[in-house]
């Protein structure tokens, strides 16, 4: 486990999402109605993986009660939009390698829309798996600061089966396989409490440096893409600097 390791990369992208915050409730719901709806229309988190997830993560943001039944009543009664989940793959400025995850009742808009985004910001739109095999898929749990301090974070990640921790002042970010992620959630809530958020994610296997003009581009394309209201996630190898990152954020 690499323990103690900082994660700015990761607080950069997160402090990004926080300026698009009025997305983000939307994005939730969209997620928990398709939950609900791939899940046959069970409601029951318990018999509903996906929904279990999608829930979790809505508290973690604070989302209210009656917006998470709204969506799950949305899902469960037979009038929702159908959306197909895509993925999009790419190059962005300096060779960064670029996965997009989107939900979409409409994939002509979806996909026209994501390449202009990448055209428009010194990107390449790619074929699927073009740079997907350059990540590993896996589990995602968030924890913020008050969970405990990392080496309590680290003991219940080990007891939980994760992979790894990553804790600074800002919180803790632990990783699982894909297949264990609905167990290590489970151990965890259990030791630390209720996570921030529980996602499956793109994990770079390696990072691509890139110099100030290339970042400043690069930020511009990911707000782009983050800002599309088909797509839920966006992942990325960019590797910057503490320093540049910041100046970047000013």
């Amino acid at each position: 486990m690499a323990g103690h390791s900082k994660f700015k990369n990761i607080q950069h992208r997160k402090g990004r999402q926080d300026k698009l915050r009025s997305k983000i409730f939307s994005r939730l719901s969209k997620e928990i109605t398709v939950a609900v709806k791939m899940g046959g229309g069970t409601t029951d988190p318990d018999m509903n993986p996906r929904l279990r997830l999608a829930i979790q993560n809505a508290k973690g943001q604070s989302m209210p009660k009656d917006n998470i039944q709204r969506a799950i009543n949305k899902g469960s009664g037979g009038d929702a939009e159908d959306y197909k989940e895509m993925r999009y793959e790419g190059y962005g400025p300096g060779g960064v390698a670029v996965v997009v995850e989107a939900l979409t009742d409409n994939t002509n808009r979806s996909a026209s829309n994501i390449r202009a985004a990448f055209t428009k910001n010194g990107g390449q739109l790619g074929e699927t798996g073009s740079v997907s095999f350059m990540f590993d898929r896996v589990g995602e749990i968030t924890y913020k600061p008050e969970a405990g301090d990392a080496d309590t974070v680290m003991e219940a990640a080990i007891e939980a089966g994760a992979d790894d921790v990553e804790s600074d002042e800002d919180g803790h970010v632990i990783t699982c396989a894909f297949e264990d992620l609905g167990s290590a959630s489970k151990a965890l809530e259990s030791s630390l409490g209720e996570p921030e958020s529980v996602n499956i994610i793109w994990k770079p296997q390696n990072r691509t440096p890139v110099n100030e003009e290339k970042a400043a581009t690069l930020l511009k394309l990911l707000d782009a893409l983050d800002e599309d209201d088909d797509v839920q996630n966006v992942f990325s190898n960019e590797d910057m600097s503490e320093e540049l990152m910041e100046k970047l954020s000013a």
